[in-house]
């Protein structure tokens, strides 16, 4: 894969290891079969996400990842770390998942319809199998 640049802006005062974030979009990417030079990856509280998700999807509630076709990925990292309580995971794997999921979107998937999700959901779980598999492996 040519060379790939993920631009991470931390607004949140949390501190988050980045080297598995880059490592998780360069697969996803390549699992996507897209190009695309350089994603900005925002991590975003509460508050800035649902204002976020009110102005450009018209809900007002908070929401977990936004994607923008121009390349940006929105990520609010107190809902990753709620939705990985819930679920039984690591808040990393939830990051990692919603990484791929806001890539996904940039990769034209949408999850919209019933048949749009469901097939996004097994691109998405392919894709962090294939990471996960990976991980191990080192």
């Amino acid at each position: 894969m040519s060379k790939f640049n993920l631009e991470i802006n931390n607004l949140t005062p949390s501190r988050i290891e980045e080297g598995f974030l880059k490592k998780t979009a360069e697969k996803a990417l390549k699992f996507v079969k897209i190009k695309i030079p350089e994603i900005s990856l925002v991590l975003v509280c509460d508050a800035r996400m649902k204002s976020l998700n009110k102005k450009y999807r018209k809900r007002n509630k908070v929401t977990d990842v936004l994607a923008f076709d121009y390349g940006e990925i929105i990520i609010c990292l107190p809902q990753a770390r709620r939705q990985a309580k819930e679920l039984g995971h690591s808040p990393k794997d939830e990051l990692k998942i919603l990484l791929i999921h806001g890539i996904l979107h940039l990769a034209g998937f949408n999850d919209e319809t019933k048949a749009g999700y469901k097939k996004m959901m097994v691109a998405q779980e392919k894709i962090f199998k294939s990471i996960f598999i990976w991980q191990k492996a080192i």
